[in-house]
């Protein structure tokens, strides 16, 4: 079950599609497994279709959207069936095999990375995958900018709680942290950053140079 979702700016972005091509790919594979997000995103979607035709341009606040919302949210309705999508699908049809069998380059301690950049040629920011081996640890970091990342196999842990399969985190400057793998597989995660990570450990912060 997915704990942590994107917040209503992020979901109002993605329904306008206002949002590059790998922000909208992290969106759209936590939509895939979270009912309570495709709700929102489908109301929004309904609610711009509506105000397109009947008024071009109305400003509209991101408080009203959350008051329209809360109200539909409040009323009672049917359980809606869902099919529940492919694992992974989007992800697993941008890179042509399972996440598990890609090229990995170990780049510290217990963590893996393959950058997938290429695959987003008109984008600015870096798209990485990365891969925390089952009980292990990465190294204490924070931010030069932004980071949004989804949590696609596995779980981790930092002090912010436990995020797992499908859950949705984004991180600026502001946070620093030091994830650990839990449970009994690898941790799996898509990142977009618009800047590198700085690492902020005793001995791994003489690595910053090397880190792109």
């Amino acid at each position: 079950m997915t704990r942590h979702h994107p917040d209503t700016l992020s979901l109002m972005e993605y329904s306008a599609g206002n949002l590059s091509e790998p922000h909208a790919l992290c969106i759209r594979l936590h939509l895939d497994e979270c009912s309570h997000c495709r709700s929102r995103v489908d109301t929004l979607d309904s609610l711009g279709a509506v105000m397109m035709e009947r008024q071009p341009k109305v400003s509209v606040s991101e408080s009203m959207f959350d008051s329209i919302l809360s109200r539909i949210e409040n009323e009672p309705s049917s359980q809606p069936v869902t099919v529940k999508a492919p694992r992974v699908g989007p992800l697993q049809k941008l890179l042509g095999e399972d996440i598990n069998k890609l090229p990995w380059k170990r780049q510290l301690g217990d963590v893996s990375v393959l950058d997938i950049s290429d695959k987003f040629p008109h984008q600015k920011e870096q798209v990485v995958l990365q891969k925390l081996a089952a009980g292990g640890k990465a190294p204490a970091h924070t931010h030069r900018g932004n980071e949004t990342t989804i949590v696609l196999q596995g779980a981790f842990a930092d002090q912010n709680g436990v995020f797992n399969q499908w859950d949705f985190v984004v991180l600026d400057e502001n946070d620093e942290h030091k994830p650990v793998a839990v449970g009994c597989e690898d941790c799996i995660t898509l990142s977009v950053l618009s800047a590198p990570v700085k690492l902020t450990g005793t001995f791994t912060r003489m690595l910053n140079p090397f880190i792109r």
